[in-house]
């Protein structure tokens, strides 16, 4: 012990420090390593969650609103709850029929015992998606600090459809928003047809004599112009972004690039286009004609993904929906029809004018409502959540020809030389007054009508070229960046960054339906429910084969005069197959006949002259 004792004193002193600092560690108490959360115990966390709550709870109700959407995302709540408890209804009613006596004890215990450490994860993850979601909501109102307005009138015996874009420009806008109202008279080669990229940067003029140019909104300069001499274009509109078109001509698409105008690529299945549509998020352009065919083609690949018979002659009104992609047809017999990739028939099909054909039709932002013009000078708006109208108006001076719903609502349409606006909740109930109305005496009837995205613009497309109006309270006034292509003061580094990004982000075809939400969801998880719905598909496919069962025994038999009719043989073949009792006595008498040729043979045979005379005489015997 002595020599022990001497050599711990000679050791060196920082050896012996550090065995000190062993045995200090040593004596401190372990706590479990679930009670941290980044430096916050299981009790601290739970402060902090009711904190938030009460938090939460003291807002105001339209902040409150945001602070729910950001922390359930698209998901409503009570489809969470009803999710919830389906869940545990398949728990309380789960089948343990293959488990062992074993397993099923060790699983009650399991139940019986609470799970602390995924209490605490859950607890944690929890307050940490509240505090997100309350962060979330507060950087938005940083970031959204403009609204969009309306013109409203100051006394009740004024109507702001009394003012007209004159006064617009000259008394109440500033230099640069009363520079977009202006006309271009285009008189040659009219009329002209307008079309806007996502980003509201360039527009796309289309004249039906060959005419087609791109004008930068910025700076209102001739970005690129070309003719098409001999040739007539039928409708045009911008693939992902403004630096490539799609110019449907006389027979076939055409691809054109935004820069120089050079020709990039013709698609030569796309056969006399009435109406196109880019989906920006698949990379697909739709397009209609003549012949009825709607086709799909991938523009990043240049495969044609699939076409559709619609069945219903030609079709000019093309939109799609911008909330799941939806193709939207308008017919000549009054009907509209919704189409996706991946199906082979229509989706739905709605009757909206009994009797006259669709002109036009448009479909609103959160792709909850749908406006048609019809051949009746009717305007109709439809509940896309229920396909069922909801009300309609009236046109005067001609049939709706071209209808567009900017991104705050604001309904336009055009009808003879004149457009009519509606505000936003003209969409939701019926108004007895418009917003704002603009006349373009001479140029009748319009042929398109299109808002400038983030912009309180509205472009006309006529017979006399191309008119650009104000209508205070159209465009988002807040701009997504972070949005593929919708950025308008984005450079060429960015574009390029936007174009990759975009197409490492490509949709499958397969993902257009009806309900967005469904695609990468969880089915629902209803034990009762789930074999109903079993119960009901087998149901169904038993109904279905025997109904084709029936079909097939009543079916009529084709009578093919190919020289002789087979029905008999057919007939003849399946009665011999069929044993019955008169089938039995007709095989009994065809044995006895059997039997007496045999014995009258044999009676023949007994003859000896006949065998003893020469072969040239036995005919006498």
């Amino acid at each position: 012990m002595r020599d022990g004792r001497a050599a711990s004193d000679s050791a060196p002193p920082r050896r012996r420090r550090r065995r000190a600092t062993k045995r200090r560690r040593r004596s401190v108490p372990q706590k479990h390593a679930a009670e941290y959360t980044r430096g916050d115990t299981h009790a601290e966390l739970l402060t902090k969650r009711r904190a938030l709550k009460k938090d939460l709870a003291a807002l105001h109700p339209t902040k409150r609103d945001k602070v729910l959407a950001h922390l359930h995302g698209g998901e409503r709540r009570d489809l969470a709850k009803a999710r919830l408890k389906n869940l545990k209804e398949d728990d309380r009613h789960a089948d343990h029929s293959n488990l062992t006596e074993y397993q099923k004890q060790s699983l009650h215990k399991r139940r019986k015992k609470p799970n602390n450490a995924l209490q605490r994860q859950m607890h944690r993850r929890e307050t940490k998606r509240l505090r997100n979601a309350m962060e979330a909501a507060d950087v938005g109102e940083i970031l959204h600090s403009h609204a969009a307005g309306l013109v409203e009138a100051e006394t009740d015996m004024e109507r702001t459809t009394q003012l007209t874009q004159r006064s617009l420009k000259n008394e109440h806008l500033e230099e640069n928003v009363a520079r977009n109202v202006y006309d271009l008279k285009l008189t040659d080669y009219g009329p002209y047809k307008l079309r806007y990229d996502r980003s509201g940067r360039h527009s796309l003029l289309a004249g039906a004599k060959g005419h087609v140019s791109i004008i930068d909104q910025h700076t209102l300069g001739l970005k690129t112009e070309f003719f098409l001499p001999g040739d007539i274009v039928r409708d045009a509109c911008f693939l992902h972004d403004g630096s490539m078109l799609a110019v449907s001509q006389r027979q076939c698409v055409y691809v054109y690039d935004g820069a120089s105008g050079a020709e990039v690529h013709r698609m030569d299945g796309h056969r006399r286009v009435g109406g196109m549509a880019f989906l920006p998020y698949h990379w697909l352009l739709a397009t209609v004609g003549d012949n009825g065919v709607l086709q799909y083609q991938d523009t990043s690949t240049g495969s044609l993904v699939s076409q559709h018979r619609t069945k219903m002659g030609p079709c000019g009104a093309v939109r799609q929906n911008p909330f799941n992609s939806v193709v939207h047809l308008g017919h000549t017999n009054g009907t509209v029809t919704l189409w996706s990739p991946s199906s082979s028939e229509y989706l739905v099909k709605m009757l909206c004018h009994k009797g006259s054909p669709i002109t036009s039709l448009a479909i609103d932002r959160s792709g909850r409502y749908m406006a048609t013009g019809g051949g009746d000078s009717k305007v109709k708006i439809f509940d896309l959540r229920t396909y069922k109208e909801l009300h309609s108006y009236n046109t005067y001076g001609g049939a709706p020809t071209c209808v567009d719903i900017s991104q705050t609502g604001i309904l336009g349409v055009g009808h003879g030389c004149h457009t009519t606006f509606w505000r936003p909740e003209a969409l939701r109930t019926k108004m007895k007054q418009p917003y704002m109305k603009h006349q373009l005496s001479g140029n009748g009837p319009l042929e398109s009508l299109r808002f400038r995205p983030f912009e309180d613009v509205c472009g006309i497309g006529h017979a006399g070229g191309i008119s650009s109006i104000v209508i205070p309270g159209s465009g988002e006034p807040n701009l997504d960046s972070m949005e593929h292509f919708t950025n308008p003061y984005a450079d060429a580094k960015q574009r390029r960054e936007g174009e990759v990004r975009s197409l490492l982000e490509k949709l499958t075809p397969e993902m257009i339906s009806l309900d967005p939400d469904a695609v990468g969801g969880i089915e629902e998880s209803n034990l009762i429910q789930r074999q109903q719905r079993l119960r009901d598909v087998a149901e169904e496919a038993d109904a279905r084969k025997a109904a084709d069962k029936e079909a097939r025994k009543h079916k009529k038999e084709k009578k093919k005069m190919r020289g002789r009719g087979k029905i008999a043989k057919k007939l003849r073949r399946k009665q011999q197959n069929i044993v019955d009792e008169g089938m039995l006595k007709l095989k009994e008498l065809r044995e006895e006949e059997r039997a007496e040729r045999e014995r009258q043979t044999l009676n023949d045979d007994g003859d000896d002259e006949g065998e003893e005379a020469p072969a040239a005489l036995k005919r006498f015997f």
